[in-house]
């Protein structure tokens, strides 16, 4: 039997946002991990309640072969000011799963700290359920190196607004900021930190 995987997406007064970057991240997932030869389309499979047209709520898709279940849940970004660096060369979490224990796990070495970074191979990786963007002091550069390559991070790679490169653990002090950018937040609205506050 499958694992069951999910796709978070983000919907805003009704408008579901980056769904073809979802859709491509279905489609692959189901081919390589799954093995399904048909396609599902999400567009044709989500309806947004009524209760849901207005404000920011969080679509979760879960799937294996096919659509298991969609749930539409209130969202309300979370105040991150300080980054854990937790260092974990195990971890290993290529496809988007609804079973993040082994994610949960390193999340709960975050001290009083608000989320984590965690390194691979002295390697930035992601934080817990973002991928991380990091400034230099003129462009936004995200790591070579995430554990899951997020739909946001595709899109704004896609339109120029971040570009990638290596960054590893002794790198982050070429850079003065960093940022969390996932499904349910981008440039303009993510948790921006300063590299001072990554506790090493």
């Amino acid at each position: 039997m499958s694992q069951l995987l999910i796709e978070t997406i983000r919907c805003i007064n009704g408008e579901l946002h980056n769904l073809s970057y979802h859709q491509s991240r279905f489609n692959l997932v189901r081919k390589n991990f799954l093995g399904c030869t048909d396609t599902v389309v999400l567009k044709e499979h989500i309806q947004v309640p009524e209760e849901c047209q207005n404000g920011l709520f969080k679509c979760r898709v879960l799937y294996s072969a096919q659509i298991e279940k969609i749930e539409f849940l209130p969202h309300e970004y979370r105040t991150i000011q300080s980054l854990q660096v937790i260092k974990e060369e195990a971890i290993d979490y290529g496809y988007k799963f609804a079973d993040r224990e082994n994610l949960g796990e390193l999340f709960t070495q975050k001290g009083d700290c608000d989320d984590i970074v965690i390194v691979k191979n002295n390697c930035i990786t992601d934080s817990y359920t973002a991928n991380l963007v990091f400034f230099d002091g003129s462009e936004w550069w995200t790591p070579d190196t995430p554990l899951l390559p997020g739909t946001q991070r595709a899109r704004l790679l896609s339109d120029g607004k971040i570009k990638v490169c290596r960054i590893t653990l002794d790198d982050l002090d070429k850079y003065t900021k960093a940022g969390l950018i996932n499904a349910m937040q981008d440039l303009e609205n993510m948790p921006v930190i300063t590299v001072e506050n990554i506790r090493r």
